[in-house]
């Protein structure tokens, strides 16, 4: 269905093209409908406005004020030696306090004449301090009349809508660009069925447009914004649920373990008891199997609950039913330690495993040398398939897939390539989903006779709203329990620039865990020749990076003062993303054998590294990281039935928000908690991520943490609505919202999921 034509009008023909052009490239609004949507971000009141007087220091800031008084001084400089310069000095007022505006040279003739005693005006620009005295420099403004019939009383408390700006196009011409459109409200199709919408009290979409543009009263902007909540919430909810449906109808292959097979024997050989959750959760996936449609469930829990057994067992379900099972991984050190848990675990189970000592001889007709583990009568062939492998070694792998002889294989993006072929596919589990594009899982899935079932694994613990929001289309399995045996994690934040000699026993602390028989980890931002890296140059930094000039502590440069100093005498060992596949692999062999103490590394180690032995982790420049980042990384230690220690190393000072962050992750080893604190402290899009935002893109005012209740109740109609009219039927209003949320770009995210 077509677009309503008055919200699709272009923007060139109702504005003009300069200001269009503006709109289009600063804030991505294109048509009469974009900027109808385009929100107001707060609110003023022109009798109560920000205190002149609390201004914040080094912010661009929006006030409105009276002129309380006007000088235009002349003075010298180096362009104007005869005294011939000229400053504007403009105090304004808002009965709180008096703020100084100033506008030099050519700069002063228009607010010399329009900014009289008495005028009232919003202004626009940055807080400075100059000779001790507060000051906005040459602030855009504009004036406020009041019209001649309205009271002093009215216009004072009149609301003043304050919208997201850019420098090239102030709050006031965004909202007199609306005030030319708003008549256009009166077109906008309704999306909410009558029934929801009367049920819940909700006011219509057009009452809506304009209270939010144009409130009279804080209750206009409440009632406003609780209706855009939930067309928000609703409609993304209703994209989700038809997607849902739509795949509840593809057919699939069954895929049931046999009672005496290859999942019985594993199980029958495991040395400790499942805990509760891996025993339901599973149960859930084997229930998802057995029908005659593609599972799609997200497979999410705290760092070290088992979800890689969890996935494990799904995979030796699959294989016993005569399908294979295929996990994608982000990286190769993950690909590997995967395949080498993978076939540690399964022991005789895996037919054969690692190429070890000498790869396949050339020509040796399939002969395997070195790397043969023997096998049991149901085992299955486990291969790794990595984009570095040698021609042999890949050249058998892929061999082995599409004859059917390896079950289950490991990879990473190598398995997405065209020539990799399978006997027959039967799941799919992506490891760390937000790190895979939609194209990347799609095409790995289309590997199938009949699409495959799929069980996207996450081990950064999100919200159940995020959840809902962003993996909507998937079902929910949550692994909140730790297996026996695992020990808990002390966690401090060692100040190293307050207390230097906190730092000092930190490098103590490590010696004593590897005196014990023990092993660490250090961890740094970076490897520590970025500086070359053209593409590294001229990279935005985070505000409290642009204050700490001093560049990010790297792996080579703290190894090798490690090496020389505090940690002297210890074997300590280098591994970066950089390094050459086979190296890597050699470095994380020798740690997770014992013969390293100490493993320097980056975020390659962040999630999926199993060594029991590891007690002690040191992260240096630990306010570089994000909170999830930090709960993954710190889930490295622990792992065994020795305590675990994390030490968050950081330069910043104790009031800032980066040292609050620190504490926070220090204070708490819930996952799930954490999650909430970084998406309350970040912006929602930084920690949704690009790959997975889809959809979540078009939220303006529903916030995936506060309005848990709206989005919940939303998925609840959304769902029951679909199943009762999944073409939507008698619902056009809803059809054409669905057609303005879903662009090419997120048809494709959702109809991929």
């Amino acid at each position: 269905m077509d677009l309503v034509p008055a919200l699709e009008e272009p923007l060139k023909k109702v504005l003009g093209p300069p200001t269009a052009k503006v709109m289009a490239e600063h804030l991505g609004l294109h048509t009469v409908g974009d900027l109808l949507h385009h929100y107001p971000r707060r609110y003023e009141e022109r009798g109560q406005l920000t205190h002149l007087a609390d201004l914040p220091m080094d912010e661009h800031v929006t006030v409105v004020a009276m002129v309380a008084d006007a000088r235009l001084l002349s003075y010298a400089s180096a362009k104007a030696p005869r005294g011939k310069g000229q400053r504007l000095e403009v105090t304004i007022t808002d009965g709180s306090g008096r703020l100084q505006l100033v506008f030099f040279g050519n700069g002063v003739h228009k607010p010399h004449k329009e900014l009289l005693p008495g005028t009232r005006a919003m202004f626009a620009g940055k807080v400075s301090v100059f000779n001790r005295r507060v000051q906005l420099m040459h602030p855009a403004y504009e004036l406020l009349r009041a019209d001649s019939e309205e009271t002093v009383e009215t216009w004072a408390g009149a609301l003043i809508p304050l919208y997201p700006a850019t420098a090239k196009l102030e709050s006031w011409k965004i909202g007199k660009a609306i005030q030319t459109v708003l008549p256009s409200v009166q077109e906008a199709i309704d999306p909410l069925p009558d029934r929801l919408r009367e049920g819940r009290g909700l006011i219509s979409l057009p009452e809506a447009l304009l209270k939010i543009h144009r409130p009279h009263t804080k209750a206009d902007i409440e009632d406003a914004r609780a209706r855009l909540k939930w067309d928000e919430a609703f409609v993304l909810q209703v994209a989700l649920a038809r997607r849902r449906h739509a795949d509840a109808q593809l057919p699939a292959v069954p895929r049931r373990p046999r009672p005496d097979g290859l999942l019985a024997a594993f199980d029958d050989r495991l040395p400790f008891t499942l805990t509760e959750g891996q025993r339901k959760v599973s149960g859930e996936i084997f229930d998802d199997l057995a029908r005659e449609h593609p599972m799609h469930r997200l497979l999410q829990g705290e760092v070290g609950s088992g979800k890689t057994m969890v996935a494990l067992r799904a995979m030796l379900a699959v294989v016993d039913a005569g399908g294979q099972a295929a996990m994608l991984a982000p990286t190769e050190v993950l690909a590997q330690q995967h395949h080498r848990s993978v076939v540690e675990m399964m022991g005789e189970l895996a037919s054969w495993g690692l190429w070890r000592e000498a790869p396949p001889q050339k020509g040796g007709g399939g002969r395997r040398e070195g790397g043969m583990l023997g096998g049991a009568e149901d085992a299955t062939k486990v291969v790794l398939l990595t984009g570095s492998m040698g021609a042999a070694a890949r050249r058998q792998a892929m061999l082995d897939l599409v004859t059917g002889e390896a079950g289950i294989v490991i990879g990473t993006h190598a398995l997405i390539e065209d020539k990799v072929q399978f006997h027959d596919l039967g799941l799919v589990v992506v490891d760390e989903q937000h790190r895979f594009g939609v194209e990347q899982r799609d095409a790995l899935r289309g590997k199938g006779k009949q699409p495959p079932h799929l069980l996207v694994m996450t081990a950064t613990p999100i919200p159940r709203t995020v959840a809902m929001t962003v993996f909507g289309d998937l079902e929910t399995s949550v692994l909140d329990q730790l297996p026996a045996g695992r020990s808990p994690i002390a966690s401090h934040v060692v100040p190293a620039a307050d207390k230097p000699h906190f730092l000092t026993r930190a490098w103590e602390r490590v010696r004593e865990e590897v005196a014990k028989g023990h092993q660490a980890y250090v961890v740094c931002p970076r490897i520590g020749d970025e500086e070359d890296d053209p593409k590294k140059a001229g990279k935005k930094k985070a505000p409290e990076e642009e204050a700490d000039k001093r560049p990010p502590l790297a792996v080579l440069d703290v190894a090798d003062q490690l090496a020389k100093g505090p940690l002297n005498g210890l074997g300590v060992e280098v591994l970066h993303g950089r390094m050459p596949p086979d190296d890597k692999d050699a470095v994380m062999r020798r740690f997770a054998a014992g013969d390293t103490d100490v493993l320097v590394a980056t975020t390659v180690i962040e999630v999926g590294v199993n060594v029991p032995n590891a007690t002690a982790m040191v992260i240096m420049d630990a306010d570089r990281f994000g909170v999830s980042q930090l709960h993954q990384l710190r889930g490295r230690v622990g792992r065994g039935s020795a305590p675990g220690l994390c030490l968050l190393v950081t330069e910043m000072p104790e009031a800032s928000a980066a040292r609050q962050r620190l504490n926070a992750v220090a204070s708490t080893l819930d996952g799930f908690e954490l999650s909430r604190i970084d998406l309350e402290q970040r912006r929602e899009g930084d920690v949704l991520g690009q790959a997975q935002s889809g959809a979540r893109s078009s939220l303006r005012v529903l916030a995936v943490i506060e309005d848990e209740e709206v989005i919940a109740e939303a998925r609840e109609e959304a769902t029951a609505l679909v199943a009762a009219d999944p073409d939507l039927t008698h619902l056009p209003g809803l059809r054409t919202a669905l057609d303005a949320l879903l662009d090419e770009e997120r048809e494709q995210y959702l109809e991929k999921g």
